[in-house]
């Protein structure tokens, strides 16, 4: 196995200066949004109160980045240490993704100066699952940023202090296996209690458990993703054989959601609304076809794993992902035929805004601190 270290190079890159103009344009928007409230910048009104910064920073962002989550499943759950050099960058994804989904419910939330009143005992309630979902994300957030703490202790080089943070940092990948999965599976639940307001290709008892999965699967398929991407781009050695085990692991996980998914719909006799032919019909068969072709080329008797269909396999996983999401949160979604909902440019510009500052991010991190092993090529 080889070390960890820095990547070194330039910081002020093309890619870093290109995001850099979203971040600038994002704030603009979110100056805007702190200062005139959520009107002045949003399309969201009382039918559609979620709109695309829930959906894309939270469901959408969270699953992206839960290939920290995945990985510690395998690597300290199931004893796969094997496939340790992998756990550090999905760690470092996990944690810009989880953080910047933290951010936006901040932005979201209309007074947001009252955030506080989370972590406040007199305030709670516990039997709301929106409760359980922010509160998990907020400790999640910060159980994060202790799991790097010891790479950071590495980069300033502080043995005594790394010695120490070591003897517990396996308490707290206990509890960074056991946050994400409340608050996966709380997201299906969630949209759960919205009733009939949900179309009945989505509307299942088994949302939880088919959040959990998909964001599962979605984590592992980051952490190829990822992989990938950093070897092109740093001119780096692909684990590839890590990444062929983990693209069985996907393609399992695959075969298991869709039994579920279309299992579920044929016992409820609710699947003939997938071929109606309407934006909720259409929506869900590409939502699922997306699915086939990961499935089928990372199984056995195909082992399509050659880098470019694992990495096609990839970010198909994560687009189906995506897609679920939305269609469940916004597509599927039907609070009435008075209420319409579309995002606005400047809702647009702020998410892209976020993605730009977590590629920021990473790039900085990946060059300044050892996260990326193996060594540079050429």
């Amino acid at each position: 196995m080889t070390q960890a270290k820095p990547l070194s190079g330039k910081i002020l890159t093309k890619t870093f200066l290109l995001c850099s103009v979203f971040v600038l344009m994002a704030l603009y928007f979110l100056a805007q949004r702190f200062i005139y409230g959520l009107g002045a910048v949003t399309h969201m009104n009382d039918g559609y109160p979620w709109g695309l910064w829930i959906t894309y920073d939270v469901l959408v962002g969270t699953a992206l980045a839960c290939g920290g989550y995945a990985m510690a499943l395998l690597v300290y759950v199931f004893n796969r240490g094997e496939y340790h050099p992998l756990v550090r960058p999905a760690l470092l994804t996990s944690l810009l993704g989880y953080t910047i989904g933290g951010v936006s419910i901040f932005v979201d939330v209309g007074r947001y100066w009252q955030a506080y009143n989370l972590v406040l005992p007199w305030f709670s309630q516990l039997n709301s699952v929106m409760f359980e979902v922010a509160l998990c994300i907020t400790t999640y957030v910060l159980v994060l940023w202790i799991e790097f703490a010891p790479i950071s202790l590495e980069r300033f080089n502080q043995p005594r202090l790394l010695k120490i943070l070591n003897r517990m940092v396996v308490v707290f990948i206990a509890v960074g296996v056991l946050l994400p999965t409340l608050h996966q599976s709380s997201l299906g639940l969630l949209v759960y209690i919205a009733g009939q307001k949900i179309s009945p290709l989505w509307q299942t008892g088994l949302l939880p458990l088919l959040f959990l999965l998909s964001a599962i699967t979605m984590g592992y398929s980051m952490v190829i993703f990822e992989a990938i991407i950093s070897a092109l781009t740093f001119r780096r050695p692909m684990e590839i054989k890590l990444l062929q085990g983990i693209s069985a692991i996907i393609s399992n996980l695959i075969g298991l959601y869709l039994v579920l998914r279309f299992g579920d719909l044929v016992w409820r006799e609710e699947l003939r609304l997938a071929f109606k032919g309407d934006l909720k019909g259409n929506m869900f068969l590409i939502e699922n076809l997306l699915l086939i072709f990961p499935m089928v080329a990372l199984s056995k008797p195909f082992k399509m794993t050659k880098p470019r269909w694992l990495f096609v396999s990839a970010a198909l996983m994560l687009l189906s992902g995506a897609v679920y999401r939305f269609n469940t949160y916004l597509i599927g979604y039907d609070p009435g035929p008075e209420w319409r909902y579309f995002p606005s440019v400047p809702e647009t510009m702020i998410v892209l805004g976020f993605i730009a500052l977590e590629i920021m991010g990473y790039l900085y991190v990946v060059k300044k601190y050892p996260v990326l092993s193996g060594a540079k090529k050429g």
